[in-house]
C-alpha cells in the first residue's frame, strides 16, 4: 500500500494555500504523488453535500444532524476512492489530500454534545475505514488558528473573490465549535497540530509551510 497524507483545517485557517504549497514544492523534488482535495464539488456523488452547504435541509449547520450529514461525505469520498485514486494508493504511491474523513470529525462533530462526541469520533472512523473500507491517515496535520483571525480572513476573501459564505463559514458561534472539536479530535485520533498563529497574531504562510513539510519529509522518507 502507499501513504496517505491529509491536510485538515476549519475554515479560514488558509488550508488550501498551504496544501498548494506543499504540493508545489514536492512536485518540484520530483516526489511522485496524486493529490485529492474534498468534497468534490463537480462530481455526481457531491449532490447532497451541494444542497446541504447551500442550504437545501436548512439554513442552520445544525438542521441536519451529525451522523446523517457525515453520510453525505463519506459516499464522495468512497466514490473517489474506487473509481479514481484507489489502483494507485494500493500500488505503493503517496496520495496528498485536502480534508478527508477528518472533516466529518472537525465539522460535523461539533454538533455533537461534548459527552457524546468520542462516542462520535468512534462511529465515524468505524463507518468510513471498517466498513466503507477506505484507506487510514498515515498522518493528519490539523491547521489550528483562533477563529476570530480565521473569521478575519474568511471576510477578506469572499470581499475579494465576490463570493458569498456557505452556511458553515456564516456562523460564528458553529465555527467556535469546529475549533474546540477539532483539537478535540486531534487528541483523540493523534494528529499532529500545526499552530498557525503566536501571542495572538499570525505566522507568516512561509513559516507555517516549512513546519508542515518537515512533517510530512519525515512520514515519505520512511
Amino acid at each position: 500500500m502507499g501513504k496517505l497524507i491529509v491536510l485538515e483545517g476549519t475554515d479560514g485557517t488558509g488550508k488550501s494555500t498551504q496544501f498548494d504549497l506543499l504540493l508545489k514544492r514536492l512536485e518540484l523534488e520530483g516526489t511522485a504523488l496524486r493529490h485529492v482535495r474534498f468534497p468534490r464539488y463537480d462530481q455526481p456523488s457531491s449532490a447532497l453535500i451541494r444542497m446541504y452547504l447551500n442550504g437545501a435541509f436548512g439554513s442552520d449547520p445544525d438542521a441536519v444532524n451529525a451522523y446523517a450529514a457525515s453520510t453525505f461525505y463519506a459516499v464522495d469520498r468512497y466514490a473517489s476512492y474506487v473509481q479514481d485514486w484507489g489502483a494507485d494508493y494500493r500500488a505503493g504511491n503517496l496520495i496528498l489530500c485536502d480534508r478527508y474523513t477528518t472533516s466529518n470529525a472537525v465539522h460535523q462533530g461539533g454538533k455533537v454534545p461534548p459527552q457524546e462526541r468520542q462516542a462520535f469520533f468512534q462511529w465515524l472512523y468505524d463507518l468510513e475505514y471498517g466498513r466503507m473500507g477506505l484507506p487510514k491517515p498515515d498522518l493528519v496535520l490539523l491547521l489550528d488558528m483562533p477563529t476570530s483571525l480565521s473569521e478575519q480572513l474568511m471576510r477578506r476573501r469572499e470581499a475579494a473573490t465576490h463570493t458569498k459564505a456557505d452556511i458553515h463559514e456564516a456562523d460564528s458561534d458553529y465555527l467556535a465549535r469546529c475549533r474546540q472539536t477539532a483539537r478535540e479530535a486531534a487528541a483523540f485520533y493523534g494528529w499532529t497540530v500545526i499552530s498557525c498563529a503566536r501571542d495572538g497574531k499570525l505566522r507568516t504562510k512561509e513559516d507555517i509551510h516549512q513546519e508542515i513539510f518537515d512533517q510530512v519529509f519525515r512520514i515519505i522518507s520512511l
